[in-house]
């Protein structure tokens, strides 16, 4: 980071239009008949923007050096979007430490960070959360445990419902190449078993899915060595 500005904060006032304008939509997408929304919490949109601390150098009540505090924002919409839906209206926000240009970084340092933020989040009004990795396998603290990935943390020091995705029937990430390569079997059974276990609640699924639309139920019948391979090429359509 070179320090350049390169772009306008928005005003308090800009910020409370942002505000009204996510819960109009809500209440919209409700009184259209869908089923719920999901809020783009991660990879350096909007809401993003401000949880992370190398993008939100504010010095008023929409920064701070910790994520609570830096969750002003997203912790508004949350609560204008209650306000103008039913109690029985899902509102789930996804989240994500990674960047696409920094896939190290974190927003939580630790998991006691991550409780402190999910928290208030929690608080707000939403209902579940969305944690996308890079690989669903990875831990997401391997410093204190081997084994909980994002979502995993996210149910345990929450009780929220927790969603996981990355790489799901996939080889690797998606940055990398997949041409020829099989579904990884393994990986799935290891996913399945988390499921079951109750480390998480949902798994969503992305490219893999959208390589192949009968992907749920080859799984579902065992049919895994039935899927298309994902390649580069479908990953150059669907980016």
């Amino acid at each position: 980071m070179t320090g350049e500005q390169v772009g306008e904060p928005m005003s308090e006032s800009d910020i409370a239009d942002t505000v009204v304008a996510f819960a109009r939509a809500a209440s919209d997408a409700e009184r259209l008949g869908f089923d719920g929304i999901e809020l783009l919490g991660n990879h350096n949109y909007l809401i993003n923007q401000f949880f992370w601390d190398q993008l939100n150098l504010r010095s008023d009540r929409y920064g701070g050096s910790t994520p609570v505090q830096r969750s002003r924002f997203a912790v508004e919409i949350l609560k204008a979007i209650r306000s103008m839906v039913s109690s029985g209206f899902p509102v789930i926000l996804r989240l994500a430490q990674w960047k696409p240009k920094d896939v190290n970084a974190r927003i939580a340092e630790t998991p006691q960070a991550l409780e402190q933020w999910l928290g208030v989040l929690a608080e707000a009004g939403a209902d579940a959360f969305h944690f996308s990795q890079m690989k669903f396998w990875e831990p997401a603290f391997p410093e204190v445990d081997g084994a909980l990935n994002l979502a995993g943390w996210a149910k345990k020091l929450t009780g929220v419902t927790a969603i996981t995705v990355g790489a799901v029937g996939l080889s690797g990430d998606v940055n990398e190449s997949f041409a020829g390569r099989s579904a990884q079997p393994a990986a799935l059974d290891e996913l399945l078993a988390r499921l079951e276990r109750g480390e998480f609640d949902l798994v969503a699924v992305g490219r893999a899915l959208l390589q192949d639309s009968a992907w749920l139920e080859k799984v579902r019948h065992g049919r895994v060595n039935q899927i298309a391979a994902f390649t580069p090429a479908a990953f150059a359509t669907l980016s």
